[in-house]
């Protein structure tokens, strides 16, 4: 059985450019989706969530069963550390940026609180998500994926120099 993504188009070079934290927020508010990876039974755990910032913050609804809920709940102080990771890839381009966010998530337990992250943010899934996490950012980081500058003809493509230069100068 064939797979869509078995022949992967022909595209040029990229190149890994990187974000300033700022810029790499504002990218991640861009989007709804992303992926909140925490610990669970010593093992980093990845689940697709959709998210909204509320300022620096990062929001996400959970249901009771949910293992994030748990670990939230049962965290002492600032939380359990988190990351959350969001990014808009083009398949067929290969351009585009990734951002991961690193900080603590806590659960939300502020009634007023609860009740405006409802109103902001609807689950994707049918099921009843009765909790909020709120992810705190210590550390955002991002690139951006570009075409990569190009050499001159005959030039070298690690370095990006030509030898028009030494041919010319070995002519005189």
């Amino acid at each position: 059985m064939a797979t869509k993504n078995a022949q992967p188009p022909a595209v040029g070079p990229r190149q890994s450019v990187e974000l300033d934290s700022s810029e790499a927020l504002k990218l991640l508010g861009s989007v709804s989706l992303g992926r909140i990876v925490f610990t669970q039974h010593a093992l980093p755990t990845i689940r697709p969530v959709n998210h909204v910032l509320d300022g620096g913050d990062i929001i996400i609804r959970t249901h009771e069963g949910a293992a994030l809920t748990s670990h939230t709940r049962h965290a002492g102080g600032e939380g359990i550390v988190v990351a959350y990771e969001a990014d808009t890839i083009d398949p067929d381009t290969h351009l585009g940026w990734s951002v991961v966010a690193t900080g603590y998530a806590d659960l939300v337990t502020d009634p007023g609180a609860l009740a405006r992250y409802r109103a902001m943010l609807h689950p994707w899934v049918n099921q009843t998500m009765d909790y909020a996490v709120r992810i705190r950012p210590d550390l955002i980081t991002g690139i951006r994926l570009t075409a990569a500058p190009q050499p001159a003809e005959g030039g070298d493509p690690a370095t990006g120099t030509t030898r028009t230069g030494t041919v010319l100068g070995l002519l005189d």
